[in-house]
This record gives C-alpha cells, sequence and structure tokens, in this order.
C-alpha cells in the first residue's frame, strides 16, 4: 500500500512540469491561430507569455525531481511550434512580402530549419550540466524576431524595415547553431552566485521594465545582450570555464 502510494504521488508530481509545457504549446498554436486571422501583434504577446513557461517547466522539473527523457522530448516539441513555427510564420507574413515566392519561402523557414536543428543537436548531445548554452536558443531567436515587431508597432505603428528584419533573421539563424556561449536562464535565488545573482536581478528588471513600458524595452534589452553575449565569448571564450575555477559549481543548472 506504501510503495502504490508512492508511486501515485511521483506521478502527480511529473505532472506539475508537463503541465507547463503543454501551455507554452498550446500559448504556440493560439499565437499561430492569430497569425492567420491577420493580427500579429496579439500573436507577438502570447509568444512572449509563451518564453515565461517554457522558461519554469525544466526548472520546475528539476527541482521536483521529476526530469526525464519524455519531458526533455515534450518540450523540444512544444518549442518547435511556439519558437519554430510562430517565428517562421511571422517573418513570412510581415516581412517577405513583394520578394519572389522561392526566397520569401526560403528566408521565412530560416527559424524552423535552424530552430529544429538546434533542438534536435541539444537532444542528441548528451553532456553534464553547464551554466550555459552552445548558441542562443530558440526562445531567445523569438523574442529578438517578435520584440522588433513591437518596438516597431508602438513606436510608428509600423511593423519594422523588412530589409532590417531580413537581415536580423539570417544572423540569428546561425547564431542558433553557432559555438557562441550564452548564459543560461538564472536560478530562482540569490544564493547561487554573484553572476547568477546579477542575472536574476536583471530578469527582474527586465519584467518590471515591460509591465510600465511594454513593446519599448524588449527589443533593445535582449539585442544589447545578445551582442554582449557574443561580444563576451569572443574576447573570452573560456569565461564559463574561469568561473567554475574561481568557485561558482552551484550556477551550474
Amino acid at each position: 500500500m506504501k510503495t502504490k502510494h508512492y508511486k501515485r504521488k511521483r506521478i502527480n508530481k511529473s505532472l506539475i512540469p508537463n503541465i507547463f509545457t503543454l501551455i507554452n504549446m498550446f500559448l504556440g498554436f493560439s499565437a499561430i491561430i492569430m497569425l492567420l486571422k491577420g493580427d500579429p501583434i496579439i500573436a507577438g504577446w502570447i509568444i512572449l507569455f509563451a518564453m515565461g513557461f517554457d522558461a519554469i517547466d525544466g526548472k520546475m522539473a528539476r527541482l521536483l525531481g521529476v526530469d526525464s527523457k519524455f519531458g526533455i522530448e515534450f518540450d523540444s516539441l512544444a518549442d518547435t511550434v511556439s519558437f519554430c513555427v510562430v517565428p517562421s510564420l511571422l517573418v513570412y507574413n510581415l516581412y517577405v512580402k513583394g520578394l519572389p515566392i522561392i526566397i520569401g519561402v526560403a528566408i521565412s523557414f530560416v527559424p524552423l530549419i535552424f530552430g529544429t536543428i538546434r533542438l534536435a543537436r541539444f537532444n542528441v548531445i548528451q553532456e553534464s550540466p553547464k551554466s550555459y548554452y552552445e548558441g542562443i536558443t530558440t526562445p531567445l531567436s523569438t523574442v529578438i524576431i517578435v520584440s522588433f515587431m513591437l518596438f516597431n508597432y508602438q513606436v510608428n505603428s509600423g511593423f519594422g524595415d523588412p530589409r532590417i528584419a531580413i537581415a536580423m533573421v539570417i544572423i540569428l539563424g546561425f547564431l542558433m547553431i553557432s559555438r557562441i556561449r550564452i548564459a543560461k536562464f538564472p536560478a530562482f535565488s540569490f544564493r547561487a552566485g554573484r553572476s547568477n545573482s546579477l542575472r536574476l536581478a536583471g530578469i527582474i528588471i527586465l519584467t518590471l521594465s515591460i509591465i510600465i513600458w511594454k513593446g519599448l524595452v524588449i527589443f533593445p534589452l535582449f539585442t544589447i545582450y545578445i551582442s554582449w553575449s557574443v561580444l563576451n565569448w569572443l574576447l573570452n571564450p573560456n569565461r564559463f570555464e574561469d568561473e567554475l575555477r574561481l568557485g561558482a559549481p552551484n550556477e551550474i543548472k
């Protein structure tokens, strides 16, 4: 009887992170519906909410001790919908009009193909936990594309220069499969090391800024963050190993 109760408790706990993943997928599907209905702004905000649930599910699984291969695969499938299909559809709807159909489809395909390659590579390579990702993540690439649209819409009621958007999409595609090291989302604790505390404080400030200024702050701040990460990696590619040697093992999640 005790064994059955324990198993039932484990099963219930394992459902919690998968529920967050399911919400992420549902929001991605909802964003696709909004794009098909011709409302990219609502779709953009929906995807930003999806990012929040995507950031929580993995940490919740590790916190509860129920992380599993199924959870990893399920999360990747949800990310394919929210952060690969949605940005590709958004690019096709807004930024490739007037181009030959083949070129327009090829450019729009970039977030989907490079994003799925990145997700597949992440699942195949089995490594010990690290404090960084190699290449920018699919949610991070998506937030740049979506926030570019939201920023321009709030500034001048447009969606932004298509030439800038197309160049940005291609660069982000290659960054997703690059070896550039990007710090992971911080642990929800100010006791996990100085670097983690600074990143967590930055997330809190960013969240408050979004509530106050909405689309005006997301694109500039995330662009600065990615540019800083790329520059930092070029100048010091072994930065994360140096931090580990200096005594920040708790930052590896």
